[in-house]
Formats: C-alpha cells, sequence, structure tokens
C-alpha cells in the first residue's frame, strides 16, 4: 500500500514538471525587440537608452556623472519602465538611482508607511503645560 502511495506521488510530479507552459509564457518567449537606442555624449559620458519589445515592454533611461573627479562622485540614473502582466494590465515604474541609493514608484508596488516626525509625538505623550512626572525630584 506505501509503495502504491509513493509511486503515485512521484508519477504526480513527474508529469507535472513537463506540462505544457501557459500561453504567457510562449508570447515572453516569442518577443522580438522592436525598437532600441544608445546615445552616449562622449563630452561629458551622459546617456539615454531606450527600447520596447514585441510584448509590450518599454523601457527609458538616462544618466549621467556627478560631480566628477570629486571625493562625492556620484553616478545618476533615472527612467521607468512597464509591462504587461499576466492580467492584463498595464504595470509602470519610475526610478532614481544615484548618491542615495535606488527609489522606485508604481502605483503597484508597496509604499512605506508615513511616520509621524519625533518631535509631533512628544508633546502628544503628556498633558498641554504640564512636565513630565519624575520620581527623583
Amino acid at each position: 500500500m506505501k509503495f502504491l502511495i509513493v509511486l503515485s506521488v512521484a508519477i504526480a510530479c513527474a508529469s507535472a514538471q513537463f506540462r505544457q507552459a501557459p500561453a504567457y509564457n510562449n508570447f515572453e518567449k516569442d518577443a522580438v525587440i522592436l525598437k532600441q537606442v544608445y546615445d552616449l555624449n562622449p563630452v561629458d559620458n551622459s546617456y539615454v537608452s531606450s527600447y520596447e519589445t514585441s510584448n509590450g515592454i518599454r523601457a527609458d533611461e538616462q544618466g549621467f556623472l556627478k560631480n566628477p573627479g570629486t571625493n562625492v562622485e556620484a553616478q545618476v540614473m533615472q527612467g521607468s519602465y512597464s509591462y504587461t502582466g499576466p492580467d492584463g494590465v498595464v504595470y509602470t515604474v519610475t526610478y532614481i538611482a544615484d548618491e542615495n541609493g535606488f527609489r522606485a514608484e508604481g502605483a503597484h508596488l508597496p509604499k512605506a508607511p508615513e511616520v509621524p516626525a519625533p518631535a509631533a509625538i512628544v508633546p502628544s505623550l503628556r498633558p498641554a503645560g504640564r512636565p513630565f512626572p519624575s520620581r527623583f525630584n
């Protein structure tokens, strides 16, 4: 009996590995580049790059070197990309990457909760006009 259970689980796992991929994945596999641009400015090494594919993926980016030759030199890149998800919705992400790190925004991306500044929190802990009680007075 145990042998039949193990055998049926093994057959189920093996058949799952060889299933046909969904049509969405085939659509991605057959995508081709429709347009591609890369322009480098040799004077300041700034650049502009973009591409578009047959499955609706689009990307645009520009970048430059900020404060070249100094101790605070930083590469700056900003742009956006969009794609159509398996649910048919077009998702767009805009981003910037610089000396402060990578920051991305999109309607579908989670947002950090708003945190009040510490100065706004402390006064609300006690009634107005009354000092904090102290056991050491």
